[in-house]
């Protein structure tokens, strides 16, 4: 009977993984589209994209973000991603956005390990992680309005990278403890590509900012 629920739990983290593995590649595509989008448009696709966020997790209690949410919400991500990839690209190089991208997911794959392999439940970082998201959004909406220097950009990114890692543990940490039933496996596969692309653009602006500093 163990032995079944281990399999059980094993085919649902590897489902959970393909379909993150399906969006990064939608997100992608979205990425190469990116470029061809007016920059009016991204403001309003910016905006889709929050309200996504915000419908998804409320979707989640009734269990009803399904397959084509995900991967649309990953398409629309991959092409507001664009003008920050541009950006950093062409202050700093395409050597710094294959850095970060690596970093990623080096970071993604040995954290992601070690929470799948925990026999300790870290469902108490909740509460920290959602203050920390909640404190980092703040900020972010606070540099749009009133820009942060180099040096409060670069700590922010740094606290951002390591607020994402450990969502990283933490999210993969929960498929293993948690009873992670079929119709949940969109929402989980979102969760992770939520944790990988914020991973992704603080260690693009970490990278961005000190190679341009140089």
């Amino acid at each position: 009977m163990q032995a079944t629920v281990h399999e059980s739990k094993q085919s649902i983290m590897q489902r959970i993984l393909t379909v993150f593995v399906f969006t990064l590649l939608i997100a992608t595509v979205g990425l190469f589209i990116g470029q061809f989008v007016p920059i009016a448009l991204m403001l309003p696709l910016s905006i889709l994209e929050v309200g996504m966020i915000i419908l998804a997790f409320w979707m989640r209690r009734r269990k009803a973000v399904g397959y084509a949410f995900v991967y649309t919400f990953a398409f629309v991500s991959g092409i507001t991603l664009f003008p920050i990839v541009s950006h950093y690209a062409s202050i700093a190089g395409a050597y710094v956005v294959l850095e970060a991208f690596g970093s990623t997911f080096i970071i993604f794959a040995v954290l992601g390990t070690i929470g799948a392999k925990m026999k300790k439940d870290l469902s108490f970082l909740w509460s920290f992680l959602l203050v920390a998201v909640l404190a980092l959004a703040v900020v972010g909406i606070f540099n749009i309005f009133s820009p942060l220097n180099s040096a409060a950009m670069m700590a922010y990114s740094v606290i951002g990278t390591i607020v994402f890692s450990l969502y990283i543990l933490y999210d993969l940490n929960q498929i293993k403890h948690r009873h992670i039933t079929e119709d949940l496996i969109p929402v989980m596969a979102l969760s992770l590509y939520l944790d990988f692309i914020n991973l992704f653009i603080n260690l693009l602006r970490f990278f961005g900012i000190l190679s341009s500093d140089d």
